[in-house]
């Protein structure tokens, strides 16, 4: 039990990141309101950036300068690429923003059910 609750406590972040996962794809999956999908999708892409970020990260690691003085360096490859998604996350939640404005202003709503009507139709 005890080896278990070590374990945990070791690896906690990815616990974070699988409960963040899960939770981004139950709001896509089941909300219809387009706003709370791109919320749901930007809770998911989160997840991603903790995913990546959390192996990043070596204790006792310094920046990959070539230095006698040190032997463990981090990789900064995660960071780098990391700092792309987040500008990449962005622009996408932005023009999702964009095109739920002008769904709202073409029809009023929202709400995916309301726009295809109860039964697909329109």
């Amino acid at each position: 039990m005890m080896q278990t609750v070590i374990t945990f406590i070791e690896h906690y972040n990815y616990a974070v990141t699988i409960f963040l996962m899960m939770a981004g794809l139950y709001i896509v999956v089941a909300r219809s309101n387009m706003i709370k999908k791109l919320i749901g999708l930007s809770v998911f892409q989160t997840s991603v950036y903790l995913l990546y970020i959390a192996p990043g990260k070596i204790i006792g690691g310094t920046a990959p300068i070539i230095d006698p003085a040190f032997t463990v360096y981090s990789n900064p490859l995660p960071h780098v690429l990391i700092l792309t998604a987040i500008v990449v996350g962005v622009a996408t939640l932005a023009l999702g923003l964009a095109l739920a404005v002008r769904i709202n202003e073409a029809y009023g709503t929202v709400e995916e059910d309301e726009i295809f009507g109860k039964d697909g139709e329109e």
